[in-house]
């Protein structure tokens, strides 16, 4: 841990020089409290660093948590051991990209599910109750519930260190909880520009609680974070019911672990009560179970938390990046994706390139930074790998 103010400490050894200048503003803000805590996986991000857990006293700074609200892991172990499994993974491969639409704008035609028509009659009436429609931001939102999106979302098999077979997802809010997101942002904008705030990075602005502003990105941010965790929920029921129709076998679910990394709640440190914005984190209080991705074709990890205080009870989400997705797709070809995916089963297509595993920071240096904030419980390798275009 590098202390490097006040009001910034650091668990990055792989730190560009951008990002941690991004992380210092940031945590120069007037309403931070104690201080800005950067994990290992930190990037730059828009206004504020991915990797970075922000603590606020009277304020939400809306770019601060994200775009992606409620962004986060969901895993299971099963019963199941890698000597159990058919030997044709690319059934179930197939089998899971036919039961949850894909990529960005990929959405169910209909609801056909019991479980997934429960899970909109809830969301549905936390709107009600948080006294806001989804349909003005989209008016599929319905239909977004059980859907993957793009990016560095994925659905995996993986298993662990005894050959336990876990699955293994990482999604969010998708389109509606982004839309929220950007509105309320431009929201904050326009609130400081009315009340004549500068700010040393337009995406830094912020909504002042006590307002109508601060009070409506709360309700919805709720709810946005609830959808993704029902979003998540979702699709591990079709993977579960894809799974047990390659195996023949019904699974039984040893343990699940679902958690955000983009997300803001109420908490108390250092004797304050505050709202604590981890974008790209996972809270990890001492023995709370998370989880941490590597990038596609590396290792992922079920963590419990060490309860570090310095570091806001919080730890990485993941690889971080250290190429954006253009110079990834300048700097490496398909036959080297090809070379690191060896010979987990996945789709060989070229729209993958940008999320080549040296696309990422090195998932063990990650951990190696992290040892004062999570134990490492179990490590997993992956053998099929599910993505979206």
């Amino acid at each position: 841990m590098e202390q490097i103010s006040k009001r910034f400490m650091n668990w990055a050894s792989i730190l560009e020089d951008n990002t941690r200048q991004q992380a210092e503003t940031a945590s120069q803000m007037p309403f931070i409290h104690p201080h800005l805590a950067l994990m290992p996986d930190a990037h730059l991000g828009k206004g504020a660093t991915v990797g970075s857990v922000i603590p606020t006293l009277g304020a939400i700074m809306p770019a601060a948590v994200g775009v992606d609200i409620g962004c986060g892991m969901i895993a299971v172990r099963t019963q199941f051991s890698l000597d159990q499994l058919p030997v044709d993974r690319r059934a179930l491969r197939e089998a899971i990209e036919a039961a949850i639409p894909l990529s960005a704008g990929k959405y169910n035609q209909a609801i056909t599910r019991d479980h997934t028509r429960g899970r909109i009659d809830s969301l549905n009436d936390l709107a009600v109750d948080s006294g806001f429609d989804p349909a003005t931001y989209a008016t599929n939102w319905a239909l977004q519930l059980g859907t993957l999106g793009s990016g560095n979302h994925f659905i995996e098999i993986s298993l662990d260190e005894q050959d336990r077979v876990w699955l293994f997802l990482h999604s969010g809010s998708r389109g509606v909880g982004n839309k929220i997101a950007q509105h309320h942002i431009k929201v904050a904008q326009d609130y400081c520009a009315r009340h004549f705030i500068t700010l040393p990075d337009r995406d830094l602005a912020y909504l002042v609680e006590g307002t109508t502003e601060f009070d409506r990105y709360i309700a919805e941010l709720q709810w946005a974070q609830q959808f993704a965790y029902e979003n998540r929920a979702e699709m591990m029921d079709r993977v579960v019911t894809s799974f047990e129709e390659w195996t023949g076998q019904s699974v039984t679910r040893e343990q699940e672990v679902n958690c955000h990394h983009n997300y803001t709640l109420r908490e108390n440190h250092f004797g304050k009560n505050v709202w604590l914005s981890r974008k790209g984190a996972i809270s990890a209080r001492e023995g709370q179970w998370g989880l941490i991705p590597g990038s596609m074709g590396t290792r992922s990890y079920v963590v419990t938390g060490k309860g570090n205080r310095l570091a806001l009870c919080s730890a990485p989400h993941g690889a971080g990046r250290v190429h954006s997705r253009s110079s990834a797709r300048r700097t490496f070809t398909a036959a080297d994706l090809k070379a690191a995916m060896g010979d987990i089963e996945y789709r060989d297509t070229d729209a993958f390139i940008d999320e080549i595993p040296a696309a990422y920071k090195d998932i063990d240096q990650v951990m190696e930074d992290a040892r004062d904030l999570v134990k490492v419980e179990h490590e997993l390798r992956q053998i099929i790998n599910v993505k979206g275009d």
